[in-house]
């Protein structure tokens, strides 16, 4: 399968500076062994905060419902 990196990256709202960005599959592996979900799982405003835990996209998933962005 071909990595879409470029594509990807220009629709990742991740703010941290790591060597994932754009590779998700790479980025989802990271955060799932962390007990984590990537920052696309989060609105904008939340993930800046960098609090990727699962307890708080359950959370926020609740407060906003599925769409927020």
């Amino acid at each position: 399968m071909e990595c879409k990196k470029e594509q990807n990256s220009r629709n990742c709202n991740c703010t941290y500076p790591c060597s994932r960005k754009g590779i998700c599959c790479d980025c989802v592996t990271y955060h799932r062994r962390s007990g984590q979900l990537p920052a696309c799982y989060f609105p904008d405003d939340i993930e800046g905060s960098y609090d990727r835990s699962v307890d708080n996209f359950i959370r926020i998933y609740q407060e906003r419902g599925v769409c927020w962005n």
